[in-house]
């Protein structure tokens, strides 16, 4: 099989700038709903944030003239990862909003986006059997102990019980998404098709919450927030997100999304003044740590090749 990288225009490391700037701007997403006081249901929200997300990425397919949508979900083999990414994708939406709404944007971030490299490298394996780097072990190490510290008494003023359950569910479905769109990208998928497809999906799937839910919304303050969440955060963040996964193994591509809870924390600190505690700062340092070693890793090996 030809390497992805000759397809996509380059190695490991060309992947790596486009999946921290993607975890960068989603690292924005909680903060953004803290400062816009729109007190909306977080599966509403999610709901508006695909549906936003997927009109702009199908249009910008159209016009581009690569939109392969409908191609990608024609094919009877790639029908289960389009719908798994797109469940995935809409749970992640009612899930992450509610999790940070419970714990605080710093730590619901670092909790979901902390497991995601371990359910990454898991799924990966059991999914599409792809091997794991080097690195992944120790950065993925990097991670549980720096959520741990998170938890310890004194991290934060109070554990919300069901908002890092949420957490790990968004965790979870990240990884997911992660998993199933790395096999699209593998089966000769264009990116731009599987973004429309995978996010469509989703939109669909949340759509009557939309329906249902559409007044809470209905404020500048509201059409603000989706438009930064559909088009930044959605639109532009998973096309650069695809275009890294498309050199990159699943399991480095979750760990690369600690530049996501990283964001979050100094947002969450500076803008919401979120007080963190020693433990709490050495776990996002642990975090870091994780995150350096995993894009170190990535710049060092060959490029990679297309799961079988």
């Amino acid at each position: 099989m030809r390497p992805i990288a000759h397809v996509a225009g380059g190695g490991r490391g060309a992947g790596v700038g486009p999946l921290v700037l993607a975890s960068i701007i989603w690292g924005t997403t909680g903060t953004a709903q803290a400062v816009s006081h729109v007190h909306a249901s977080s599966p509403v929200l999610g709901a508006a944030r695909l549906l936003a997300g997927s009109t702009a990425l199908a249009v910008f397919a159209r016009k581009s003239g690569r939109g392969a949508a409908r191609a990608a979900i024609a094919w009877p083999r790639q029908r289960r990862w389009v719908l798994s990414a797109g469940i995935a994708t809409a749970v992640y939406q009612a899930a992450f909003f509610a999790a940070v709404t419970r714990t605080g944007v710093a730590l619901g971030t670092l909790l979901a986006l902390g497991s995601a490299p371990i359910f990454c490298g898991l799924l990966a394996r059991l999914l599409i059997g792809e091997r794991v780097p080097p690195s992944w072990a120790t950065a993925t190490a990097c991670a549980v102990i720096g959520s741990g510290l998170l938890l310890l008494p004194g991290a934060q003023r109070s554990a919300d019980v069901l908002g890092i359950a949420l957490s790990l569910l968004a965790g979870a479905c990240y990884a997911l998404y992660t998993v199933s769109a790395k096999r699209l990208l593998g089966s000769g998928a264009a990116p731009l098709g599987i973004l429309v497809a995978t996010t469509g999906t989703g939109a669909a799937i949340l759509l009557p919450v939309l329906i249902a839910g559409a007044g809470e919304l209905a404020s500048g303050a509201g059409l603000l927030l989706v438009g930064w969440l559909g088009l930044i955060a959605t639109a532009a963040g998973y096309a650069l997100f695809v275009r890294g996964l498309a050199v990159v193994p699943s399991g480095t591509a979750g760990t690369l999304s600690l530049a996501e809870p990283l964001t979050a924390t100094l947002l969450g600190t500076v803008v919401l003044s979120e007080r963190w505690s020693p433990s709490a700062a050495g776990g996002a340092a642990l975090l870091a740590i994780g995150l350096v070693l995993t894009a170190s890793g990535s710049q060092a090996q060959r490029p990679a090749q297309e799961p079988a």
